[in-house]
């Protein structure tokens, strides 16, 4: 039977962190990816003739796990196309269009009062469930869009730009996922939305990992599916689907909270992760890439949050012998709601979001559908936040958890996976010294 120090479940950014630091530490460490592909749920790949992030696309400055990594590694980034025309639903239920400035002006009021609170509620970034989020994190953000009465067009605009930031129902997704993250940028919404949609890393997330990649020491084996974690005394067995044994001091999962029982745990999992794998976390949308016929002005586009597409922008702007296209990227609240596969639903989805546009190719992946993820990033539903997220981290005899799905700062980003990866290697690394 193969021996090693640790085994590491997952070649995502959590594991390749955790894996590399665990090598670096001195420590024989073996990871084991299910996919054919390091990244988990992030995925550069080359579809409508671009590079395309099927998966988690944008960081910034002041995610600061991710921002030392792109410093680590030499990673620049490039800004997402600015608009020049924007689009929103009007009171009379049909898309309008204006400025930029005008979008701002109408949602500024409802953005601000959404989380107007968020200094009392979460005071310190790093620490989510403490203040007065103990008792607000029974509402869901549209419970507290409701509490504002606002005008029809005000309150769609706003709805739909939550939508886009937590890729689920606003009734399903806790008041916690806007406050968390608008305390991560000091309390100012304006910066957390330019956190989360706005600088891409130049090459992909593909070449990122791939960097982090050439520094682990130990093998990173693909094509490998875990199937059952014991635990004996002071090492576990990790068993694969094709019966390989695998005997380790310590094991760090990073499966999400939705998969992780996809793998066999003896003993079983703590209560913590068996609740809230079949509660499931509220993320359940979709993201989609789409090929437009011309070149299109810059602009992004928002629907209502019962639309299949809630919102839709202008990414890249290319050419081949067909002629000049651009791609869009879209994102909905509910991923059952568009059939990739029937052209004519995608169209007029959006053209609920932006008329005018000729949509002559569509890509996706399901996120939800894949068994290794079965959520896109983690938004918490009601409730969730303050009563698990402390447990989550805790360690379950020599089973660690490291995923963005329990990370403090910048949870369900890229961030928060390397802080996890980053955390759950320094356990280990100070427990078997």
């Amino acid at each position: 039977m193969e021996s090693v120090d640790v085994v590491v479940i997952g070649a995502g950014f959590a594991g390749l962190t955790a894996a590399r630091e665990l090598g670096q530490a001195g420590l024989t460490v073996l990871t084991l990816e299910a996919r054919d592909r390091i990244g988990g749920r992030t995925w550069t790949d080359h579809r409508l003739g671009h590079d395309l992030e099927m998966g988690a696309n944008w960081i910034h400055w002041v995610q600061p796990h991710v921002w030392a990594e792109a410093t680590r590694y030499g990673r620049e980034i490039t800004r997402s196309p600015s608009a020049d025309e924007a689009y929103w639903r009007g009171s009379d239920g049909t898309p309008r269009k204006g400025t930029l400035a005008e979008f701002m002006e109408l949602i500024g009021d409802g953005q601000q009062r959404i989380i107007d609170d968020v200094r009392s509620a979460i005071p310190r970034g790093v620490e989510p469930t403490v203040g007065e989020i103990q008792d607000l994190d029974r509402l869901s953000i549209q419970d507290r869009i409701d509490e504002l009465e606002l005008a029809p067009e005000a309150q769609a605009a706003n709805e739909s730009v939550w939508v886009g930031h937590v890729n689920a129902p606003l009734a399903q997704t806790g008041l916690s996922s806007a406050l968390r993250w608008v305390a991560a940028t000091g309390g100012h919404w304006q910066l957390m939305h330019e956190a989360s949609a706005t600088y891409r890393v130049v090459d992909g997330m593909r070449g990122f990992t791939d960097a982090i990649a050439r520094d682990v020491r130990g093998e990173i084996r693909l094509n490998t599916v875990v199937s059952a974690v014991t635990q004996h005394g002071s090492s576990a067995i990790i068993e694969t689907v094709a019966g390989d044994l695998v005997r380790a001091r310590r094991v760090v999962s990073t499966l999400p909270a939705n998969a992780i029982a996809g793998i066999t745990f003896e003993p079983e999992l703590p209560a913590v992760w068996r609740h809230l794998n079949a509660e499931t976390v509220a993320s359940q949308g979709t993201k989609v890439w789409l090929r437009a016929a011309g070149h299109l002005p810059r602009f992004f586009a928002y629907a209502s949050q019962s639309d299949p597409i809630s919102v839709l922008k202008a990414e890249f702007y290319c050419s081949d012998e067909a002629g000049d296209y651009t791609i869009l990227v879209g994102f909905g609240p509910d991923h059952t709601l568009l059939d990739l596969d029937d052209l004519a639903a995608v169209q007029a989805a959006v053209d609920a979001c932006r008329p005018g546009i000729t949509i002559t190719e569509v890509t996706a992946h399901d996120w939800m559908t894949d068994p290794l993820s079965l959520n896109t990033w983690m938004t918490h539903r009601p409730g969730q936040l303050t009563r698990d997220l402390a447990k989550l981290r805790e360690p379950a005899g020599n089973v660690h958890f490291a995923t963005t799905d329990n990370a403090n700062l910048w949870g369900g980003f890229i961030d928060g996976a390397i802080e996890s990866g980053l955390r759950e290697a320094r356990r280990i690394i100070d427990a078997l010294r």
